[in-house]
């Protein structure tokens, strides 16, 4: 009898959350950080601010195509 699957994609996404939730307490917890980062967020310009969501689009396809092939090997390999 096979035991409990793993659950790849909760995985993958709570790493992802993880990273996100740190960059962003990095960040916030100093105030030389928040400032810099405040500076930066204002100095941007509307094609950048563009750009920006379109690599945050394309890193969502990303983590979506990869927790698609596991999911894909390992119904393969529950069928071995």
């Amino acid at each position: 009898m096979a035991g409990p699957r793993i659950r790849w994609a909760a995985i993958v996404w709570g790493l992802l959350f993880a990273a996100i939730a740190a960059g962003t307490l990095l960040t916030l917890l100093s105030p030389e950080r928040r400032d810099a980062f405040a500076a930066w967020a204002v100095s941007l310009s509307p094609t950048t601010v563009t750009l920006y969501g379109l690599l945050a689009v394309g890193a969502l396809v990303l983590v979506l195509g990869l927790v698609g092939l596991l999911r894909r090997a390992q119904r393969r390999l529950a069928r071995s």
